[in-house]
């Protein structure tokens, strides 16, 4: 008799299809609270701060003159702050599945289950363009004038840096503590994150300690690259090496509790 082998063949890309990180993002697309904090919110908090301050100018320049105003940079920080709450709930998302087992059900199937992380990130990051296109979207048709370089370079380092090291945050967070308390750490993490990197106001206004604190944090580095172009102040490597260190330091933990994970289950 012919043996009947039971292995089964391993899939391409481990699993990955369009199919897949459709429904995923789907999924996010349902959730209104989601909707809210990640789309909603930075729209609503751009009228109510920066709407009134579309003459006030950013540098030197005045508005009328081809300068940059007030509410450009806070429409930056809006648009930054919603990729970095879509980015960490992607980790609440994964908290979620372990704790319901659907993580170990999956191990049934032919995915990988990096994939499966992947497919989440990428969702998160999507799920978070979302959210600058709209806060841009809306600053464009209230009066906000920028150059096309400015809205392309901005809109770009607000949503990629901010995804990059946000989801990572998320996910390291999510292997890390269990799923009920995921999405409150993260959004805790995100506001007082946000506070100390001077995200929704100027770093220098702060006591010189928090200063210091303020520009050690995630937050800090990411919205000094996001922001540069619209005072054209020059490349700040400090603020480079700092998103990069952060984006290091997630990533190690996310690997490290993810293979914890995957060898308990």
């Amino acid at each position: 008799m012919t043996a009947i082998s039971l292995d089964r063949p391993a899939p391409v890309l481990g699993g990955f299809t369009l199919t897949y990180l459709r429904i995923e993002l789907v999924r996010k697309l349902r959730n209104p609270r989601a909707l809210f904090f990640t789309v909603a919110f930075p729209v609503l908090m751009f009228f109510i701060i920066g709407y009134q301050m579309l003459d006030e100018p950013l540098t030197q320049v005045p508005v009328a003159s081809g300068g940059v105003s007030v509410a450009a940079y806070i429409m930056v920080s809006m648009a930054m702050y919603g990729a970095m709450m879509s980015a960490t709930q992607t980790g609440a998302a994964v908290a979620v599945e372990r704790a319901q087992g659907w993580t170990r059900q999956l191990r049934l199937t032919p995915l990988n289950p990096l994939v499966n992380v992947i497919v989440k990130l990428l969702a998160g990051m999507l799920f978070g363009l979302i959210a600058v296109i709209a806060t841009y979207v809306v600053a464009s048709l209230v009066g906000v004038q920028l150059s096309a370089v400015q809205w392309i370079v901005t809109g770009l380092a607000a949503w990629l840096l901010a995804g990059a090291v946000f989801t990572t945050l998320g996910l390291m967070v999510g292997y890390m503590v269990p799923g009920e308390n995921v999405a409150q750490i993260t959004s805790l993490a995100v506001v007082l994150l946000s506070f100390l990197g001077g995200l929704f106001y100027p770093l220098s206004s702060m006591p010189d300690f928090l200063q210091t604190v303020g520009k050690l944090t995630p937050v800090y580095g990411i919205a000094e690259l996001a922001r540069a172009p619209l005072t054209g102040d020059a490349f700040d490597l400090g603020a480079l090496i700092n998103a990069v260190v952060w984006l290091a330091v997630f990533v190690a933990g996310t690997v490290y509790f993810f293979r914890r994970d995957t060898r308990r289950s």
